[in-house]
């Protein structure tokens, strides 16, 4: 690609850090090729991307719309009304805004920007990260003149002429751990170097279930992991419950739980073993941190997502998967277990490695630059 020249890029969608952290990396991939390019960020009210965004010196406006809950819930028939006037403030940001493309990063703002964007003759590229695709973006990739992968295969799901496998865009701090970064990570998380160590995640939200194995394990005495230390990512809305059960458990030292790691390059880093959430930015951030994992993939998710992410892997023998039902019971006997098998963790270390795409977010801008020219 030659000369970057200046463009005027709406990118839209959150919800999760898993959809905000991608936008934020090709944000800024646009604005490292030309500063002079103007982004534009679209998210949903009350989300995290209208406090994460403007965090990371981006301009975001915020639409009313939101998902449909699958429980019956009063909120459900808001949604029509939600929806249409989202799609209202969508066109009238466009028309105020006039960009030269429109990107959708997947969560509930995407929707209604790329819908009008495409009705607005706004060319449009769909960075879809998931293994199988969510129907919202099986609908808008009819229209999109590309649709940015992070898995092959995708043909079943969009055009096969339109479809470029890029990867999925990660924070430019993920990378494998070299002997000083690691040793930088104990020290900063004060940990025993002595020990193994697992992380263990549940997204930027936190998971109950992955909360409720690790608190369990610790009322029947840390079983099979007395020289292992956790780092845990319980999340902002667990916190207070995290807070109360680990006072009552004070003599458990090794345990050091966080609402939210902001530090997740070192977290990384110091892990000898991880267990996470299979959402889409985690898997892309663990293959290119080269790191042994098991996978507990959530099942709140539509379609089944996280649980076709974690089989991509899998199946290539770069992860294990404990289902969301058998965590509780199996999950941390599994960790404990990993940790101690080295043989294991180098294949888990180096089949997952071969799977990284580091340049994600280049290659993504570069099909946007194509697009437009």
């Amino acid at each position: 690609m030659g000369q970057y020249r200046k463009i005027r890029a709406i990118i839209s969608g959150g919800g999760t850090g898993g959809h905000i952290f991608p936008a934020l990396s090709i944000a800024q991939k646009l604005k490292e090729l030309n500063p002079d390019s103007e982004i534009l960020f679209v998210g949903a009210d009350g989300k995290m991307e209208m406090e994460k965004v403007p965090a990371a010196g981006f301009r975001i406006i915020g639409l009313p719309v939101a998902g449909l809950q699958r429980r019956l819930a009063i909120s459900n028939l808001a949604l029509p009304f939600k929806v249409l006037k989202s799609l209202g403030m969508a066109g009238k940001v466009i028309d105020e805004f006039r960009p030269d493309i429109a990107i959708g990063v997947g969560g509930y703002a995407s929707a209604p920007l790329l819908w009008m964007a495409s009705r607005k003759g706004i060319p449009t590229l769909i960075q879809e990260q998931n293994s199988f695709a969510g129907l919202a973006n099986r609908i808008l990739g009819r229209r999109a003149e590309r649709i940015c992968t992070a898995y092959e295969g995708m043909e079943r799901f969009f055009p096969a002429d339109r479809i470029v496998l890029t990867g999925n865009p990660i924070r430019k701090d993920i990378v494998p751990a070299d002997e000083a970064m690691k040793a930088e990570a104990i020290r900063f998380y004060g940990l025993n170097p002595g020990k193994r160590h697992i992380f263990i995640v549940g997204g930027s939200l936190g998971s109950r279930t992955l909360n409720r194995a690790v608190m369990g394990w610790v009322e029947a005495g840390c079983t099979g992991g007395d020289d292992v230390e956790i780092l845990w990512q319980c999340g902002r809305y667990y916190k207070a419950e995290t807070d109360r059960f680990m006072a009552g458990h004070s003599s458990k030292t090794g345990i050091h739980h966080f609402d939210f790691i902001s530090r997740m390059d070192l977290a990384y880093a110091a892990a000898d073993a991880m267990v996470s959430r299979s959402g889409a930015s985690s898997v892309s951030e663990l293959c290119a941190a080269h790191k042994a994992v098991i996978f507990v993939p959530s099942p709140n998710v539509t379609e089944d997502h996280q649980t076709h992410n974690a089989m991509a892997l899998v199946d290539r023998d770069a992860a294990l998967i404990v289902r969301d039902a058998d965590a509780e019971k199996e999950l941390m006997r599994t960790a404990c277990t990993l940790v101690h098998d080295r043989e294991r963790l180098e294949r888990l270390e180096r089949n997952i490695a071969a799977l990284a795409r580091t340049n994600a977010a280049g290659a993504i801008a570069d099909e946007i630059y194509d697009i437009l020219d």
